[in-house]
């Protein structure tokens, strides 16, 4: 029988300035440090046992550490159908572009734009998925 997970647990993000995108996900999204990794990254709580990860590019050399990556990527945030248009708001407030705005065939909506290093997240309501 084959073994069971609880889900996803980490995330990881490889960015330029580790102190200026902690900042950005404690601003934009409430995240908050809770560990301190020095000049090599931190981890942040993004929900109920869920971790983002944000390392140093290139500094996972200087440690024995197989973490490291480049490039832009793309992480996506569960956000209640009911916030979308106070989300709108808040990106808008601080000065965050969206790139695009999708309503998908189950009825869900995605609204995509970038963070510091040009990751591109996404905030998805319920029905983006069969599963979600």
């Amino acid at each position: 029988m084959q073994p069971k997970t609880e889900g996803l647990l980490e995330s990881s993000l490889y960015v330029d300035d580790v102190a200026r995108s902690a900042r950005f996900y404690e601003k934009i999204f409430g995240f908050r440090v809770i560990k301190d990794f020095g000049e090599r990254g931190c981890a942040m709580e993004a929900g109920t046992k869920q971790v983002l990860l944000l390392f140093k590019k290139g500094a996972s050399h200087t440690v024995q550490s197989p973490h490291d990556g480049d490039g832009e990527l793309h992480v996506a945030f569960a956000i209640a159908a009911s916030e979308r248009t106070r989300w709108e708001a808040w990106l808008a407030e601080n000065g965050i572009g969206i790139e695009e705005k999708r309503t998908w065939d189950l009825g869900g909506e995605s609204i995509y734009f970038r963070d510091p290093d040009r990751h591109l997240l996404e905030i998805a309501t319920p029905g983006v998925w069969t599963i979600y």
